[in-house]
């Protein structure tokens, strides 16, 4: 969980997870829908994937005892290099280096180096860190690999910042040779994208259902997770948004606009006929100036919102969609956007928080 997500983030939904799943085997005989659901929210769901599949891998493999070697982690279904020399000396006391984004950071500057992203580049900088691996005497008592191992992570993650380091602090600064930022590459560019769903809630009796979408299976991102409807742009002119948010994927900024079936007190106005590439260069981008850090320009209560039919026609007839219960939400492989939207709207309760 840890990996590419932030640790305030991630602090509570590890608690959640290991609820649910206390052993390997309950992960491994867990259904992929129910995993999902509880890593809705933290992204990149490739690893939810692969953590669910390693486990029926050890289960089947090794008799479900996870192996202790560097070399055995590795044939785990998403493990690789940093993942297993992370659980071998950690959890295992193996005395070889972990190499992530910190660790490689630190290295950098205390030897003076810029950064260099190429693949050439990393196996001098493993080999660095295995060299100093190999200075940390073994103890009976203790675990010295992996305590080196998350000393220099914490280091990273903590002290050498990718900006602003702070030097004084540094318990090794004495033997760096850069004392402050080093060259880095010139970062890839963000790209702004403008998109567009639906927001369909009905009445059963008295059950509110929210209509979802499932992604294809074979799609590049988010493979058969649940999200609202995708809207085209050339079916939201002269409507206005319930909701809307910025929302970040990788190098992408993602500025969304939510569309109730009818918005309260909006009234439709005669279809837009321009292509959907001019709607998109005319669509209100008040989200892309607003730097006030609330991403939450117009929220309307969807308590209020009532049927027009004429959203629902412009959906693909296609894709496999279907009406859920809001109670069962949060149980649901959710892509992050789904939850946050649904969340802000009040159509799905927020997670509680345990005190104390």
């Amino acid at each position: 969980m840890l990996q590419q997500t932030r640790v305030a983030t991630v602090i509570e939904r590890y608690g959640q997870f290991l609820q649910r799943f206390p052993t390997l085997r309950s992960l491994a005989e867990a259904d992929e829908a129910d995993v999902l659901a509880l890593w809705s929210g933290l992204g990149y769901y490739r690893r939810a994937r692969m953590l669910h599949r390693g486990a029926q891998f050890v289960l089947r493999e090794f008799r479900g005892k996870l192996p202790r070697t560097l070399v055995a982690l590795r044939t785990l279904p998403g493990v690789g290099d940093y993942t297993a020399a992370a659980i071998a000396s950690i959890a295992f006391g193996q005395s070889v280096a972990v190499l992530d984004g910190n660790v490689e950071r630190v290295l950098l500057r205390l030897l003076g180096r810029a950064e260099d992203k190429s693949s050439r580049a990393r196996a001098p900088m493993l080999a660095v860190a295995q060299q100093l691996m190999s200075q940390v005497k073994q103890t009976a008592t203790r675990n010295p690999p992996g305590d080196h191992n998350q000393a220099m992570m914490e280091l990273g993650a903590t002290v050498c910042l990718p900006r602003s380091p702070l030097c004084p602090q540094c318990p090794v600064a004495e033997f760096c040779l850069t004392r402050g930022e080093h060259a880095t590459a010139v970062r890839e560019r963000q790209h702004s994208r403008i998109v567009a769903y639906l927001l369909a809630v009905r009445k059963r009796g008295i059950t509110t259902e929210v209509l979802l979408e499932r992604r294809d299976k074979t799609a590049g991102q988010m493979p058969g997770m649940l999200e609202l409807p995708p809207l085209p742009l050339a079916s939201i002119a002269g409507r206005e948004p319930v909701l809307r948010l910025r929302h970040a994927i990788t190098n992408t900024n993602f500025y969304v606009q939510v569309y109730a079936e009818r918005a309260p007190g909006v009234q439709p106005e005669p279809r837009d006929d321009r292509d959907s590439e001019e709607i998109a260069e005319s669509a209100d981008l008040r989200a892309e100036a607003d730097d006030s850090g609330d991403d939450d320009l117009f929220v309307a209560d969807a308590s209020e919102l009532s049927h027009d039919p004429t959203l629902l026609d412009e959906l693909s007839s296609t894709t496999e969609r279907e009406w859920v219960a809001a109670s069962r939400l949060q149980h649901l492989p959710l892509t992050g956007l789904a939850r946050k939207t649904l969340q802000r709207l009040g159509v799905m309760a927020l997670p509680r928080v345990q005190i104390g």
